[in-house]
């Protein structure tokens, strides 16, 4: 049985936001350490706008209860 899976922000296993460690468990890593350390690099890239991105995601997920 499939269920539905939803992205929500998970403040459980947060640093700031929760957006990391939800991203994490909606594509089941094991490791949030990598999906932050993914977003670090994109911080530093100055091509990419990932603040904006990431206070987009911040605003627009909802959080997990």
């Amino acid at each position: 049985i499939m269920k539905d899976k939803q992205l929500y922000r998970n403040e459980k296993n947060s640093i700031l936001g929760g957006v990391c460690s939800g991203i994490a468990d909606y594509f089941e890593f094991k490791h949030v350490i990598l999906v932050r350390l993914l977003f670090i690099m994109l911080f530093i890239s100055p091509s990419i706008p990932s603040i904006l991105i990431y206070l987009i995601l911040w605003i627009t997920i909802k959080e997990k209860k």
